[in-house]
């Protein structure tokens, strides 16, 4: 199972009319909260075609759809290979606003570890609270995920590649598991996008996106996305209706130009990744790369089986401590330095410090101190090399 040969032409033409409004080649932004009606018969043929569930619905009011926003919903959804995409104002809204829909008080839910940390954060704080059931599961134990299921399981969640050290679920397993029982079953897939994985044609039923990162690319926009099918999709499209968490036309447009390079994007910082994470396993300064495209990671060959791409962030650890570690990053000379990922620039980051300057905590937390993310841009690949090996030779 693979993309589509077609991906980058999908990219840039998907979703959108090839005749736009006053014949422009882009999309425009729509900058409105509302819509006009031109008569009462034409808020009745409205009314109409809402009760019968008419997929073409004409726009309303801002908080429930926007021409713009629609048209990168469309793009997304085709690029996933699902029915309906739902843009949200980030990503977290778009996840939050899915398991309030999906889920209900005397609901199971399963959290597979390894998630980002306010995806858990909102699981194992706020779910219990409105009377969900909450467990969490090992990425890489089948048996311990079996175990835990419940006549009551509603909802799975996973992430793939995980934040940070890129660990990679077994989706054939989790559907195997899953299906049957009539749960669904949810991947966040921000990391690896639908150029170098599509979850649903592995069988889940939800897929995540943090539109921010990779697939706006840019660092220049907050946004998020779940894609799935249409019966799925309608009952979490009610919810963001009543929330409000609506992404805006400025954002929409932004994401939707910034998606149309998405796979010349993913294939730079594809490779990028390989051969930076082939340099790092090789450095005597680095005692551990993380990165599925090495034989030495975890999941390799689970990597190979699902994915196209392996992606742009290489993780590692130093030979050091904390402050030499936090020696090297300050050497560095290209990345910038933050707690983002998937733009165009290199974004480099010693992920325990942004976790806590409490010493207990950050070994809770399971981020070594001696850690690394580096999300690589698209800048060529010996210039990072170069960078990184000066920042290595001064320890």
């Amino acid at each position: 199972m693979t993309h589509p040969k077609a991906f980058s032409t999908m990219a840039v033409h998907a979703g959108e009319y090839r005749r736009k409004p006053y014949g422009a080649l882009t999309m425009p932004i729509v900058q409105t909260s509302t819509y006009t009606f031109e008569d009462t018969a034409e808020i009745l043929e409205f009314m109409r075609g809402k009760a019968a569930g008419d997929p073409e619905l004409r726009d309303e009011y801002g908080r429930y759809s926007n021409p713009t926003q629609t048209a990168l919903e469309r793009k997304i959804a085709a690029l996933e290979g699902g029915d309906q995409c739902l843009l949200f104002a980030s990503g977290m809204c778009a996840l939050t606003s899915a398991l309030a829909a999906l889920l209900a008080s005397g609901d199971h839910f399963i959290l597979v570890q390894g998630v980002y940390r306010r995806t858990k954060d909102f699981a194992l704080k706020v779910l219990p609270r409105w009377g969900v059931q909450v467990s969490e599961v090992p990425i890489d134990n089948p048996a311990a995920l079996a175990a835990a299921l419940r006549p009551n399981t509603r909802l799975i969640l996973a992430e793939t590649p995980t934040n940070p050290y890129l660990r990679i679920m077994d989706l054939e397993k989790l559907v195997e598991l899953a299906r049957p029982r009539g749960i669904l079953t949810a991947l966040d897939s921000t990391f690896a996008t639908p150029a170098n994985l599509r979850p649903l044609e592995w069988g889940l039923d939800l897929v995540f996106h943090s539109v921010t990162k990779y697939l706006a690319g840019h660092n220049d926009v907050i946004c998020g996305a779940v894609v799935g099918s249409r019966e799925v999709i309608d009952k979490v499209k009610e919810f963001r209706g009543i929330l409000g968490g609506v992404a805006g036309p400025q954002e929409a447009y932004l994401a939707l130009r910034g998606l149309k390079t998405l796979g010349l994007r993913l294939k730079r910082q594809n490779e990028n990744g390989q051969r930076v994470a082939e340099f790092l396993e090789s450095h005597p300064a680095v005692s551990r790369v993380f990165y599925p495209g090495l034989p030495s990671h975890p999941d390799h060959a689970l990597a190979r089986r699902l994915m196209s791409g392996f992606g742009g962030v290489v993780s590692f650890e130093i030979n050091g401590d904390l402050e030499r570690t936090g020696k090297f990053i300050d050497r560095l000379r290209l990345p910038y330095l933050g707690p983002t990922l998937g733009g165009v620039e290199g974004i480099a980051q010693q992920q325990a410090l942004f976790i806590s300057l409490d010493p207990e905590e950050r070994l809770a937390s399971g981020v070594a101190d001696n850690l690394v993310r580096y999300a690589l841009g698209i800048e060529d690949a010996q210039d990072i090399i170069a960078d990184l090996s000066q920042a290595l030779a001064g320890l």
